[in-house]
This record gives structure tokens, sequence and C-alpha cells, in this order.
């Protein structure tokens, strides 16, 4: 009705929190900068929030909306797409499971093209306030895709980073921000990671792949071909895992929404992340006790994210220099 369209979101979370059926839940699919003050003036009338990532653009917002978030005991959803995939789950429960006994190395890359031309100077609006330090924060790259590598990484493992160091690039003369970052990483169970995102990897459209190896055995995933895992157990024949063909372990299997050789892609990625999150808020409206276990990125998630990103930097900033978790 047209009583409830609004100008701008301050008022409509005012307005929205007046009204005796009001919205359950907001969505924030805006540029990085208006994130923060979105999800605040949200969370501080008491709604749930879905926000795109990166959460923020620095880490005392990300912080404080996680703050915020436990303070009113909201849910609140980060949409880092590719925990949504089936065979993401099913790679974590495979390693939950102990599938590849101690994890040792982890190798993740997220390789694009779309930026290996200064495309903002001729219009295009993604690049345009994507490489602009006043709308999308300190970094592009690396906030952009890194965010997503990382969190897929430890969504799939469980392992927790305790030091970085990083060299971020910018390669296409005179954009602003980041185009290309690379990364070594020290788990806190010992195990090693190399990363490298890119956004001028030329022949690259979305690149994400996940190596992940254990001392049973390896397993591998491409978000270009996503209904597959490949699984290398120690002196057994190489299998690879087919979505909707083979069995999974329950909790990816409860994701698959196609028939086998049916492909799922991005969108069903997303649905099964908003899927989770309803099913909690549901609950939650219930009266139930949900605890603080989802099978979604909350903001949690975000500030780790966040994290991540000012860790690099500082790092990058300091001639790639070794930093702790701990030095945020």
């Amino acid at each position: 009705c047209k009583d409830r369209l609004y100008n701008n979101y301050i008022k409509m979370a005012e307005m929205e929190a007046r009204e005796k059926e009001k919205i359950d839940f907001v969505v924030i699919v805006t540029p990085n900068h208006t994130h923060y003050p979105i999800a605040k003036a949200f969370l501080e009338k008491g709604f749930h929030v879905v926000c795109e990532k990166p959460l923020t653009v620095n880490l005392q917002e990300a912080e404080e909306l996680n703050e915020l978030a436990k303070k009113n005991q909201l849910l609140s959803c980060v949409t880092y797409t590719y925990s949504g995939y089936p065979m993401v789950k099913q790679a974590r429960e495979m390693i939950h499971h102990g599938e590849l006994g101690q994890i040792r190395m982890v190798l993740a890359e997220y390789a694009q093209e779309w930026l290996a031309t200064p495309i903002e100077k001729k219009g295009n609006k993604q690049a345009t306030w994507r490489t602009n330090p006043g709308l999308a924060g300190k970094s592009n790259c690396v906030g952009d895709i890194g965010t997503h590598m990382e969190h897929t990484v430890s969504y799939i493992t469980g392992l927790e980073i305790e030091s970085l160091c990083a060299q971020i690039d910018t390669f296409v003369r005179g954009r602003k921000l980041d185009d290309n970052a690379e990364f070594m990483v020290k788990y806190k169970n010992e195990a090693r990671g190399l990363y490298w995102c890119s956004q001028v990897a030329i022949g690259n459209n979305n690149g994400l792949k996940i190596r992940v190896y254990g001392s049973k055995g390896s397993i591998e995933w491409k978000q270009e071909s996503p209904d597959y895992l490949k699984y290398c157990p120690l002196n057994k024949p190489v299998q690879y895992l087919s979505k909707g063909r083979d069995p999974l372990y329950p909790e990816g299997e409860k994701f698959v929404r196609l028939p086998a050789g049916h492909p799922e892609g991005f969108y069903e990625a997303f649905a099964n992340i908003y899927s989770s999150f309803l099913e909690s808020l549901i609950s939650l409206k219930k009266g139930n006790d949900i605890g603080d276990e989802f099978d979604f990125p909350t903001v949690k998630n975000g500030l780790q994210g966040i994290k991540f990103v000012n860790l690099a930097i500082n790092s990058s900033d300091s001639g790639s220099k070794w930093f702790k978790w701990e030095e945020n």
C-alpha cells in the first residue's frame, strides 16, 4: 500500500517500527559505504537484517553492528553466497567427519578479468563505485572477492587464521584501489594456506577454486562447476562426487534443489542462504531458543571478513610483514 512506501531508509525504519504488522527483516543490497548506516538504523529499531558483503568499510563499524545484533538478540545474515552450494556443504561435512584427516594445506584462488582495463573511466557503473574509495572503502579486490574466498575457506575447513602476510597490488594505472592480491596464511592448527584473488586475470570469469589437502586425502571445488566435488582419498581411486546423483551428508543433501544434470548455480545458492535464515527466523518467532549456531553467514562472519581486509592492508603497507590476527 502507498502509505508504506518510503523515500529513505531512516523513515522506513522509524515508520515500520510503529506498524502492528511490521516487516520481519530488511535486505541491504546497496554500495559498501551505505551498509553500516542502514544496518544500524534497522538493528536499533529491532529488525533482523540481511546485508550484502563486505559488511562495512571499516573495522569499527563492523564491530559495532556485531555488538548491536547481539545486544538486541537479532538475526543478522551477510550473504557470502558460496556457502549456499550443496557441494560446499558436502566438503565441510567430509572435513568435519575426518575424511581428510589432519588439514595440512589450503590453496584458494578467485580470479576474474573484468577490471583488466580501466572501464571505470568509460562509465561502467559497477566499476565506477567499486574502485572509488569513498564508496567501496579501503579495498576493491580484497573487499569484493577476497572476503568471499576467506569465508568459503573458513566455512569449509573450520580453520582459524593465526597470522598472514599479504601483497596488495594495483596494476591498472590511475586506479585508486587494488585489483590483485596474494596472501600467505598460517592457521592455528599449524596448517598453511596460499590465497590469490585478482580482477585483472585475463581469461577468467568467476574462477573461485578451493583445494584442501589433509593427511588422509584432499578435496577440490570450483565455483564455475559447482555441482561437482573432486575427492582424492589416500591410496584409493580419485572420485568425482555429483550433486543429485551421489549420496551426500544430510547437511548437503538438504539443499539440493534440482535432479542430477540440472545445474544449480548462483541464484540457488542465494536461495539456500535465505532458506536457512528464514528457517531460523520462523523458529525464533515461534518462541524457540535457536542458540547461536546457524547454517548461514552472520554479522560475526562479516566482521571476520573486515578483519581479513584490514590485516591484509596493514601487512601490505608494511612491506608484506607477517601480522597476527589479534593485531587487528
